[in-house]
């Protein structure tokens, strides 16, 4: 055998049995990971805790475990901590232009958990997207729509656009927009639609429910009936209200007419 091979058998078998131990500790860190994660978001759903950082501290733990587990395996291979962390250090700038848009969703996840604009299970408009926040993680929010579509979106096109929160406050006002002819009486039509409005079901007494006569429209007199309901009643609450209102114009006989235009030819030699 070779004298350069005799000393390369050695080291061969040294590197390969780090490689073996570094391989056992990343499927151990994977599994201990997982069960880190699991045992720390049953604790704090034990506890009661807020269910969007919950969820957050779980994956923050899980990350740290297997950053944990790698640091260790480059140890193995006689990469110490300190050159680690040098090198880290010097490859910052490049890593930093390389993940810009990760880097920013990171800041824009932690703008969202410490200025909490919206929590899981709330209703929310984000992104151009309505539905139920269902997590809240550091790069991505996952949202189910009501028709039960899901939405992972990146959190940097979250804090940079405007976030409308339906179920933020307790109260919630219904508006139902109706157009009557012009040939129904005013007053008596106002009657009609604040007594529809006052038989409604599941509104709220405070504030008291609003008949606006909003403007005179192209071919009809146009009302707002505006009642308020609890925000989870609010769609039982606009549906009953719509419904009380077609039924008693139809009732009263105040007509609600179609869109028309009132079209005149002109003769030759007019």
């Amino acid at each position: 055998m070779p004298e350069s091979l005799k000393l390369l058998l050695p080291l061969l078998a040294n590197y390969a049995a780090n490689a073996v131990g570094a391989l056992v500790l990343l499927i151990v860190a994977w599994i201990a990971a997982a069960l880190v994660s699991r045992l720390v978001r049953r604790s704090l759903e034990r506890a009661k805790f807020d269910a969007t950082l919950t969820k957050f501290f779980a994956h923050l733990v899980w990350w740290l475990v297997v950053l944990a587990a790698v640091i260790g395996c480059l140890g193995m291979f006689g990469v110490e901590t300190t050159s680690f962390a040098a090198v880290l250090g010097a490859a910052g700038l490049a890593i930093g232009l390389a993940f810009q848009g990760t880097l920013s969703n990171f800041a824009s996840g932690v703008m969202l958990l410490a200025f909490r604009p919206f929590k899981v299970g709330d209703a929310v408009t984000i992104a151009g997207q309505t539905g139920v926040v269902d997590e809240i993680n550091v790069f991505s929010t996952t949202l189910d729509t009501f028709d039960n579509r899901r939405f992972i979106m990146p959190n940097s096109a979250i804090f940079g656009a405007t976030i409308e929160n339906i179920t933020y406050h307790p109260k919630r006002r219904a508006d139902v927009d109706v157009g009557v002819s012009y040939d129904a009486d005013i007053d008596r039509t106002r009657e009609v639609l604040e007594q529809a409005a006052a038989r409604v079901e599941g509104r709220l007494d405070d504030p008291p429910p609003v008949v606006f006569l909003v403007d005179l429209g192209a071919s009809s007199v146009n009302w707002s009936v505006r009642v308020w309901a609890k925000r989870e009643d609010f769609g039982e609450v606009k549906q009953a209200t719509v419904r009380a209102v077609k039924r008693a114009l139809d009732k009263a006989g105040i007509e609600i007419p179609y869109p028309q235009m009132n079209v005149h030819l002109r003769q030759p030699g007019q």
